[in-house]
């Protein structure tokens, strides 16, 4: 890492100008190749995956993307001449697009609102959602609100429609952070402004880089349209975070009298291995999601896990050679004045020389370590509350009524459910696999008796494919796609279809977007349990090699776990229950994002045990030179306390920014837990409960048995640092049981 550091600190040029290429090279690669996002959330053993096969193999014509084209006559009734003929003359348009294999009128299925005035058309598209590009879709919007406005508004709806609808994005949010993020930095640096832009101008290369590389990876895998603002969203607090962490322990030096080349080399030497360390958790929390194997999932992951490792990399080379061009510009004007007012008797014995223990922070951990016990459980309690509503969340996916006012598919959910019901917006398609006339008969019976079914408000007639081997019928529930008593009717349905198909070559699936959803839940749940096994023992024995503890890796997954807990719980209360409603807008309360805890908890993990690294890697540093835990702890929690607190802020205005500015629920979603998340870790878990907990435990932190110590890699976060001090270490475990 010292051998690193200085050849990139002595080649800033080169470093730059590398960094620079790198960042045109590859936006310019993706803006030529462009973009394939995709929400894809089916699954080839499902039911609802089952049923789009069949569909697909009979069905050519039907196999794609069905979407919706609402119409409401603003005067008079749908079946007024003048009204009619503006219906089939822009339904007659859209089956003319290339990408349009068949449109149903209002008129053809009687699918007209009891008053007459709204209706609903059918617009079957040549590819599923996923693979239908956006301007096929805004060509489609386009030529459907091309209707004489005077007599008709038209809205649409669909998956291709909201997929279509909601990419691109702005980048208000991630400038907001951005600047929030340098006003903490500001301040946190005595007010040097040049300290303060180090981190983000670290940051924001690897996330123009990484951002870049998402957008060619949809290519080769399926990477959803919030991967971007996800990684966006964890880049710009790490980055900023590994950042802080290096130029504050760059700061610490050149205060010391130290050179700044000097200075540079020892913090990357130190602060730079904690940084590699966390880097190294994030990734492997992120990849953590391949154990689900889950495809929907790799290209997040991926994307993610790149970006997080550009910011690393970003923080260990390009930061030292900016560090360079600096110089000792890093210190505000008023350190550079005390410093040239006060000269060292030699590097690093300048009186008085803050090593980063505030009076505060060394106030506080004095307190932690004489109440440790009762602090310990006061910050459990309230840990513990905030997790509370977890236990009532409730996981689905969102349905158009939480769009955008402002968007078609938003006002086209809207006219359905006030039209026909909340249901007509979340179809569900019962297909049958029919081998004779007989299986036939018997899948009309089966569909017939599901009109008179409780929670089904209307059953279409039965459609023949023109192979004769399959058959379709849609029904629409009672009630919306996100009901309970909708999930409910999908189990009900399926439930059914061994007595109905009992004796025959008949086979019956349940598919549409509404049971892929709900089939997508199941999967997840299923799998979490063993992605969360999976995520803690990795990062276990990264940490126990790390630290040479088994107490220490244990204490900290429980942390970690805890403090995710507490942002789901929050998440919760917040959407489920619908208490941020009134703050951020959002349409309705309603179930969580399925996908929500996995990413949630491969992040968080990640971002959680950063924090611990930071603070733990000093602990064991000073337990490496005096085997004192009490003092490993009281002055690894007083020196990291004030950086560690900082970062969490800015983590936190980060968060809060994406989730205030932007429409997106699921960004909402992950920006409001990713703030309680830091909240809990960084002003609680990391400054009261772990200290507590570590004093409470004693020696008995940095126990680790003889046969696993010779096991395991030997990674020395601070064997250099403590060469260069001189000091004498003493042996790891000294004074353990």
């Amino acid at each position: 890492m010292a051998a690193l550091a200085r050849w990139c600190f002595r080649r800033r040029k080169l470093v730059l100008a590398a960094w620079l290429i790198a960042l045109v090279l590859v936006a310019g690669i993706a803006r030529s190749v462009g973009s394939t996002y995709s929400n894809n959330f089916s699954f080839p053993s499902t039911d609802s995956s089952k049923a789009l096969a069949v569909v697909k193999a009979n069905f050519p014509a039907q196999s794609g993307d069905s979407d919706q084209v609402v119409v409401r006559a603003k005067s008079g009734t749908l079946s007024s001449p003048k009204v009619a003929s503006a219906v089939d003359a822009m339904l007659a348009k859209v089956a003319r697009l290339g990408f349009v294999t068949t449109v149903t009128s209002p008129y053809a299925t009687k699918l007209v609102s009891a008053d007459g005035t709204i209706g609903l058309a059918t617009v079957q598209l040549d590819a599923q959602a996923q693979n239908v590009s956006n301007a096929q879709v805004q060509q489609l919007i386009r030529v459907a609100q091309s209707a004489d406005s005077r007599l008709l508004e038209v809205q649409l709806g669909g998956a291709a429609i909201q997929a279509g609808e909601s990419q691109g994005g702005g980048s208000g949010d991630f400038l907001v952070g951005a600047l929030l993020a340098l006003v903490v930095l500001y301040f946190a640096f005595r007010r040097s402004f040049l300290s303060a832009l180090l981190p983000l101008l670290s940051a924001v290369v690897a996330i123009g880089i990484g951002t870049s590389l998402i957008a060619i990876l949809s290519h080769a895998f399926s990477v959803p349209q919030f991967a971007t603002q996800l990684a966006e969203l964890i880049s710009l607090g790490v980055g900023v975070d590994y950042a802080l962490f290096i130029v504050n322990r760059h700061r610490r030096e050149l205060l010391a009298g130290r050179t700044p080349e000097e200075s540079a080399v020892r913090s990357m030497n130190t602060s730079g291995r904690a940084v590699f360390i966390a880097g190294l958790t994030v990734c492997i929390a992120l990849l953590g999601m391949f154990a689900l194997g889950l495809t929907f999932l790799y290209g997040v992951s991926l994307g993610a896990a790149f970006v997080v490792v550009l910011t690393m990399l970003s923080s260990l080379t390009l930061l030292p050679a900016m560090l360079g061009f600096f110089g000792d510009r890093a210190l505000s004007r008023r350190d550079r004045r005390a410093l040239r007012a006060d000269a060292p008797a030699g590097p690093g014995e300048r009186a008085g020389v803050d090593r980063g223990g505030s009076p505060f922070w060394t106030w506080w951990s004095a307190v932690v370590e004489r109440r440790s016990a009762v602090l310990g459980v006061l910050s459990l309690a309230v840990i513990v509350v905030v997790a509370l509503p977890f236990f009532s969340i409730r996981l689905g996916l969102a349905d158009s009524g939480e769009d955008p006012s402002g968007s078609t598919t938003r006002q086209a959910y809207d006219l359905l459910a006030t039209g026909f019901g909340p249901g007509f917006n979340g179809p569900l398609q019962v297909v049958g696999k029919t081998a004779g006339p007989g299986d036939l008969a018997r899948f009309d019976a089966f569909v017939g008796g599901l009109a008179h079914a409780p929670g089904v408000a209307r059953v279409l007639p039965t459609r023949t494919s023109p192979n004769g081997r399959a058959a379709v019928s849609f029904v629409y529930p009672a009630y919306s796609p996100q009901a309970p008593q909708t999930t409910a009717l999908v189990d009900r349905i399926r439930a059914e279809v061994p007595r109905a198909t009992a004796g025959t070559t008949l086979a019956v699936h349940v598919g549409g977007e509404t049971a892929g959803g709900i089939d997508f839940s199941n999967v997840l749940a299923a799998k979490l349990p063993v992605f969360v096994v999976v995520i803690v023992v990795l990062a276990f024995l990264l940490l126990a090699a790390v630290f040479r503890s088994l107490l220490v890796p244990l204490m900290a997954s429980l942390m970690n776990i805890l403090s995710i807990g507490a942002a789901l719980g929050a998440i919760t209360a917040a959407f489920q229950f619908g208490w941020l409603r009134p703050v951020l807008g959002f349409a309705k309360a309603g179930p969580i994002e399925v996908y929500l805890p996995v990413m949630m908890f491969a992040v968080l993990f990640g971002l959680s045990m950063d924090y611990e690294v930071f603070l733990v890697s000093r602990m064991h540093e000073e337990w490496i030179m005096t085997g004192d835990n009490a003092r490993a702890v009281r002055r690894g929690q007083a020196e990291t306390g004030r950086v560690i607190t900082a970062a969490g802020l800015i983590m936190i205005l980060v968060f809060l920014s994406f989730s205030l500015i932007n429409n997106a629920l699921v960004i909402q979603e992950f920006g409001i837990g990713f703030a309680v998340a830091i909240v809990i870790d960084a002003f609680l878990v990391r400054t009261v409960l772990v200290p507590a907990l570590m004093h409470v435990a004693g020696a008995r932190n940095w126990w680790l048995p003889s046969w696993l110590d010779r096991t395991l890699p030997t990674l020395h976060i601070e064997a250099d640092d403590l060469a260069e001090s001189g000091d004498e270490p003493a042996p790891v475990g000294a004074g353990a049981p």
